[in-house]
């Protein structure tokens, strides 16, 4: 988390918190969070930053999930923007976790209601869903969950915020976003950031070079691409973080292997859960001709490249924005957090995408592809996917795109303080 000042103009200076030990503790957040604002707020005080020959912070920018920086905000009496890095339909299912509370549905009365859908009809935009379908932490047995209550934590405070900034567009979550305006400060959509990113920063700059990946980019999947046909290679990748289990790794290559189709496979090396990712060597020798495996790829690339005809994901929302972006639909396994939600809306409110079951049989695998591959709903798939991404660039356009109106607005209006020309 950094403090950010801004000058007469939106140039800025990032100041980072002082560095500090970390020690093993079982302190619990809230504490954890006080405890973070009480021994680094001085720093960052009017007096501490004069002393530094440095001018006071002006402003914050911060993590949603890190809302004690709010307590700060205040203390400075400075301005805060929180930025919530969920979808809006996510962040959205997060803000509604007390009706669950209330209805009875959480916490559940017991594991059986674990494999339950039950319909919910208590939200506008979450009328449609399905207990499955809201982030996955909602789904237990305990009371005392520490997700759950850092869930209801977080969203509630976020309504001291100045504002609350998401990246995603208007004409994706507009609908979402609006339904936001009576509980919340203003919510602006910013987004697709990495389009926005990609407009002002030249990768080759200092800045472009730092990249923001947590694993080391293997290129030569791009010159592996380059020898396919348009719109014929399944792209698949789980996230920096999703691990799975050794059984559903093997149905995945068997299910990849028995669709006939060209593959980029990232496989990390700490993918499955307790052990080495290994894929049997059978499958090695069957698809040798038509598949590349790598440990991890330049994403943003990949996706835009024009033989990428669908990518299988774990519906992360930095992946869905991203393949909505390149106009790729999705095929999609949601693990954990709001990425069931994201999956719901790719498949029935965006209609790009096609849900597998969490129990991973090779059959359906091979059958999802073949029809996003080959079939009529894959064509009406990727048309669907063209617009979305026609939509992102025009959100993200220079002059007059909706994020960057909205970016601007918060810059000049919220974070410096002036009223917007």
């Amino acid at each position: 988390m950094g403090f950010i000042r801004f000058g007469s103009s939106p140039s800025l200076t990032v100041y980072q918190r002082p560095t500090w030990t970390p020690r093993k503790t079982s302190l619990p957040c809230p504490t954890l969070s006080r405890r973070t604002v009480s021994l680094h707020l001085r720093s960052f005080s009017g007096g501490s930053t004069q002393q530094q020959n440095v001018p006071p912070v002006s402003c914050i920018v911060s993590d949603g999930t890190m809302s004690f920086t709010l307590d700060a905000a205040e203390e400075l009496g400075v301005p805060e923007v929180l930025f919530w890095t969920t979808s809006a339909c996510g962040f959205m299912a997060y803000l509604h976790f007390y009706v669950f509370i209330e209805k009875g549905l959480c916490p559940l009365k017991d594991e059986s209601y674990l494999t339950k859908e039950l319909v919910l009809r208590y939200s506008y935009r979450l009328e449609n869903l399905k207990l499955k379908d809201i982030p996955s932490f909602i789904r237990t047995t305990n009371p005392d969950d520490i997700m759950v209550n850092y869930a209801l934590r977080q969203t509630e405070r976020a309504k001291r915020a100045s504002a609350i900034i998401l990246n995603t567009f208007d004409d994706l979550e507009h609908d979402v976003i609006q339904s936001m305006e009576s509980i919340l400060p203003p919510v602006y959509s910013i987004g697709p950031l990495h389009l926005i990113m990609n407009q002002e920063i030249d990768e080759n700059s200092d800045i472009g070079k730092i990249g923001s990946n947590l694993w080391k980019e293997e290129m030569d999947c791009l010159d592996w691409l380059d020898t396919k046909t348009r719109n014929s290679v399944v792209y698949v990748n789980f996230g920096s973080i999703t691990v799975m289990s050794a059984k559903q790794l093997v149905e995945f290559a068997w299910g990849l292997a028995g669709c006939g189709k060209e593959f980029l496979w990232v496989i990390r090396p700490d993918l499955v859960v307790g052990e080495e990712a290994v894929v049997p060597p059978d499958f090695l020798t069957e698809t040798v001709d038509r598949r590349m495996l790598a440990s991890w790829c330049p994403q943003e690339k990949v996706l835009s490249h024009p033989l990428i005809g669908v990518f299988l994901t774990h519906s992360g929302w930095n992946s869905t924005l991203e393949s909505l972006s390149c106009g790729v639909p999705m095929v999609c396994l949601p693990f954990f957090a709001e990425q069931q939600t994201n999956c719901k809306f790719c498949c029935d409110e965006w209609e790009v995408g096609m849900e597998i079951g969490g129990d991973v049989r090779r059959e359906e695998i091979e059958t999802v592809v073949k029809e996003l591959i080959d079939g009529e709903k894959g064509k009406k798939m990727r048309e669907r996917a063209e617009e979305w991404r026609r939509l992102a660039k025009e959100a993200t356009d220079p002059q007059h795109g909706s994020s960057i109106v909205n970016l601007e607005t918060v810059l000049s209006k919220v974070l410096l303080g002036q009223r917007s020309e």
